[in-house]
């Protein structure tokens, strides 16, 4: 057998970055692999295309943007001073390469339907150690960085913090993908006032103002985009279809679905049965699984799933009201009523159209500080550190509430 001759060191042509270079044959090959190539077929924004039309951009995009910015962070630090050793670098690079490996289809519709009690950073976890059993231990150090196991405390703030690597990206790039302007964070300023103090992730004085824009953007962007309405109608209502066939399924209801999604509609799947053989139809299920489904369960003979999915296919959501207070039992259960009239389902069925719920915006929070260094060497909150008034009002949760309900009856 011949050996491959394969050009490892690839350069991908990124539109917010430019030219991101591959740093080496081992994360060409984590990248290569079928588990990583899966978030090609992973939306980033689940069904917020329905909203934001150009908002099609892939998990995939989204993670190797990651170690285009952990990149140049460990130049930023290098040059600082900070001593990281080239495997420990390489660690960061894998960690913050492989954070999102774990989303399911449509990122988080699948962890709120048809798989339970269980997130996708216990399924990340999952997929690590995996890959490192395939590839001979390499990634012990990138799984003990994203554990927060590591003795070097701000390794792991790098990937999960309040200011982190993940979020710089995902900002950015939702919002050139969005339009949404609100988002465009300067991350290449925030990275570039990066630095490390007695072992914590700190940003020098210089950098007060990006950070100010970074946390406002956030909140913009939680408002308009992640958090818009009519996206959290659409959300809701793939997942209540999920829920529906999931409960056919178990019924006994025979569901056209692929194999993989037939795996998790017919088997019930939390944290304690999540098996290795449940991770490899895991690493089969996307978004084209699912929408696929939908789009067969749309003539589908039960009312709630067939309509359910039209609904989806057609994007002809539910209406979705906001206010600031709970909505009373009176209201839901007169639009309740008024279903009941319309569609010819059980009063038992009436949840899956008519809901409430709440969602909340916590812009900046307080337990887990952005902390800044000051020229004195002392370091400060932002929120302590910053002369703009508004940043206060930042560490307050906002807690909006919501009621859907079809548009017909009302």
């Amino acid at each position: 057998m011949k050996a491959s001759k394969t050009n490892k060191l690839k350069i991908l042509n990124d539109p917010i970055y430019g030219f991101i270079t591959i740093p080496n044959s081992l994360i060409f090959d984590i990248i290569e692999h079928p588990y990583f190539q899966r978030l090609r077929r992973v939306t980033q924004m689940g069904l917020s295309n329905l909203v934001y039309p150009g908002a099609n951009h892939t998990r995939f995009h989204h993670a190797v943007g990651c170690m285009y910015l952990m990149q140049k962070a460990v130049r930023v630090l290098r040059y600082k001073g900070v001593e990281i050793s080239e495997d420990e670098a390489n660690a960061l690079y894998i960690a913050i390469l492989l954070h999102d490996i774990g989303h399911g289809a449509f990122s988080h519709a699948l962890e709120h339907s048809i798989v339970n009690g269980i997130s996708h950073e216990e399924i990340s976890l999952k997929f690590m150690n995996k890959l490192n059993d395939e590839f001979g231990g390499a990634l012990s150090l990138a799984i003990q960085i994203f554990e927060g196991k590591y003795q070097r405390k701000f390794f792991n703030q790098l990937i999960s913090s309040q200011l982190d690597i993940d979020r710089l990206d995902y900002l950015k790039r939702d919002s050139f993908y969005t339009g949404v302007t609100e988002g465009n964070i300067g991350s290449d300023r925030l990275i570039a006032m990066m630095n490390v103090f007695e072992d914590e992730l700190v940003i020098e004085k210089k950098g007060i103002y990006s950070v100010e824009k970074f946390l406002i953007a956030r909140r913009l962007m939680y408002w308009q985009v992640y958090l818009h309405k009519t996206g959290l109608a659409a959300e809701n209502m793939l997942m209540n279809a999920l829920k529906r066939a999931k409960e056919l399924a178990l019924d006994g209801v025979e569901l056209p679905a692929t194999k993989a999604l037939q795996y998790f509609l017919y088997n019930k799947i939390d944290n304690r049965n999540f098996s290795g053989k449940t991770l490899e139809v895991f690493a089969q299920l996307d978004d084209y699984d699912v929408l696929s489904a939908i789009k067969e369960w749309a003539s589908h003979s039960d009312t709630v799933l067939s309509e359910l999915s039209k609904m989806i296919i057609n994007r002809n959501l539910l209406k979705i009201t906001l206010q600031n207070e709970p909505f009373s039992s009176n209201k839901v259960n007169k639009l309740k009523g008024q279903l009941l009239q319309k569609f010819a389902i059980d009063a038992s069925q009436t949840s899956y159209f008519v809901f409430q719920d709440k969602v909340v915006n916590h812009a900046y929070n307080i337990k887990s500080p952005i902390n800044i260094l000051l020229k004195s060497g002392k370091i400060v909150d932002i929120v302590g550190a910053s002369d703009q008034l508004n940043l206060q009002a930042l560490t307050k949760p906002v807690e909006k509430y919501y009621l859907c309900y079809p548009k017909k009856i009302n």
